[in-house]
């Protein structure tokens, strides 16, 4: 019996450093069977179309929206009956297809995720995969899990397009949204973590913290169709909402016993007692950062003791999102696209 035909889409915007590697990895899976590789140029002003076409690969061009509308292109001019989705600033492995189509041997396996692996040597990036793969540890031994990420995972081809494929309501993780959707339905979904793609991780801690500051904003919107993903969901570690709980009543606490402080004698106690509650907030806060300090402790010293500050402005920035989702959120979003359709 001969291999399915996989389908590769991968959106690309502005992506002409990165494309020609992206493709060039495409082209050298050891996969058995024909591979279609479809790249969409989501609306680049640079080289991006020109250089994915040289390498290879055919080029669909899009107006320039989200990565959501993008992939729904790719996945509409699909042929394969399992489409692959990596992100053009990725290098998958050469067993990537092989191993990320591996669990469709099952025929009730829906979609699967994969990993990120990193060559990069940048302090916040090394911390950035020891995140990740704190999160792995987490998906490794689930059965069955709810959240998938498009940069390395793959979906049947016929469900998706049964499910109205990617929201293009949501500019920042549809791919979220996506999964949680087709879990809600009771689809299958899995974890491969021998599926690796290398990545470019955020290297600066200003767009670390940016990137946070967004996937707070965006997963607060989803919550609202999703409830119960606020209590729970494969991917996320508990410890993550209590670090953001902890965050904002250290920063609460230390804002007030400061303008107390400046406030005068008169409240110095008042200021006391804020900074003392700041404090014993702060070692609490400490105490939640153990566990990955030292699991990080045995992979990379240096992120290890960069880790609790990290973490930190990852709770900081996370709350920093989630509040302002809460406080402006997006209209019309509490209905799925089949909903909305109905309606």
């Amino acid at each position: 019996m001969s291999a399915p035909l996989l389908s590769v889409v991968v959106p690309a915007y502005n992506a002409a450093a990165t494309i020609g590697d992206c493709i060039a990895a495409l082209r050298r899976q050891t996969v058995d069977g024909p591979v279609e590789l479809i790249v969409v140029d989501d609306g680049s002003t640079d080289d991006t179309a020109a250089l994915a076409r040289a390498a290879g690969a055919t080029v669909l061009s899009a107006p320039h929206g989200h990565a959501a509308a993008a992939r729904n292109v790719g996945l509409s001019a699909a042929t394969g009956p399992l489409i692959c989705f990596t992100d053009a600033d990725c290098a998958p492995h050469p067993d990537w297809l092989s191993q990320i189509s591996r669990p469709f041997a099952d025929p009730d396996v829906i979609g699967c995720k994969g990993t990120y692996a990193t060559r990069q040597r940048q302090l916040v990036a090394r911390f950035v995969q020891l995140e990740y793969e704190d999160k792995y540890d987490r998906l490794r031994p689930q059965a069955t899990i709810d959240f998938i990420d498009t940069y390395s995972c793959a979906y049947r081809r016929a469900v998706l397009l049964a499910n109205g494929g990617f929201d293009e309501r949501i500019q920042y993780v549809e791919d979220q949204e996506l999964s949680f959707r087709l879990a809600a339905q009771g689809c299958r979904l899995v974890f491969q973590e021998s599926a690796v793609v290398e990545h470019r991780h955020s290297a600066t801690l200003r767009a670390y913290l940016r990137k946070k500051s967004n996937i707070g904003y965006w997963k607060m919107q989803i919550i609202r169709r999703y409830p119960g993903r606020a209590v729970r969901d494969s991917h996320t570690p508990q410890v993550m909402k209590v670090q953001m709980t902890l965050a904002a009543l250290l920063l609460a606490a230390l804002g007030a016993g400061l303008a107390a402080a400046l406030a005068g004698p008169a409240l110095g106690w008042a200021a006391a007692w804020l900074l003392a509650t700041a404090g014993a907030v702060a070692l609490v806060f400490l105490v939640t950062t153990l566990p990955f300090v030292a699991k990080a402790w045995g992979k990379d010293r240096a992120v290890a003791v960069a880790a609790p500050a990290l973490l930190f402005g990852r709770a900081v920035a996370l709350g920093w999102g989630t509040l302002r989702g809460l406080l402006f959120p997006q209209p019309g979003l509490s209905e799925t696209p089949e909903e909305r359709v109905q309606a």
